[in-house]
């Protein structure tokens, strides 16, 4: 029975299976984002998001435990010193997963698994451009919008009393 059993098999045994996945949380640490299948982005995931966690506690324990896991000493560095205060004010989700399609060849569902937020330009959405108002559409068009002065004099003359009388 699987009783409170969490975690994908990915047809390897348990000893490779950590290896490849410590490996892959590597890769995405150093490039900050890899291609693989998508079920091997959703477990790596969970290894990459608590690896950030362990750098966001920056105490000794947290170096040891995230130690157990990336053994190259300057990924190490770069996750306690660079990503993880970058994340200092997110609780989670330091990741996304962006679906390609399928591999040509044996059909497997790929995908992108990136470090969300990291400041680089392609991972930043691009905005759409402002429409403009209505009165800078109507001075486009040849005619003159108001000037500023006009538009406070006619403020004023609204807050004037409506019987004519200029009170000083």
């Amino acid at each position: 029975m699987r009783h409170l059993v969490e975690g994908r098999k990915l047809n390897r045994t348990a000893s490779h299976r950590r290896a490849m996945l410590s490996n892959m949380a590597v890769s995405i640490l150093d490039k900050e984002r890899i291609t693989t299948t998508v079920p091997k982005a959703k477990e790596v995931r969970r290894v990459v998001e608590r690896l950030i966690t362990y750098g966001k506690m920056g105490t000794l324990h947290g170096i040891r435990l995230a130690e157990r896991r990336i053994k190259n000493k300057t990924i190490l560095k770069k996750l306690f010193d660079d990503i993880a205060p970058s994340y200092q004010k997110r609780e989670g989700g330091y990741t996304r997963i962006i679906k390609l399609g399928e591999r040509p060849g044996d059909n497997a569902p790929m995908s992108i698994i990136e470090l969300t937020g990291r400041g680089k330009p392609d991972a930043v959405r691009k905005t759409k451009k402002k429409t403009k108002t209505k009165k800078s559409r109507v001075s486009a068009k040849g005619r003159t919008a108001p000037s500023e002065n006009a538009i406070k004099e006619g403020a004023d003359e609204k807050n004037e009393p409506s019987d004519g009388v200029v009170s000083q």
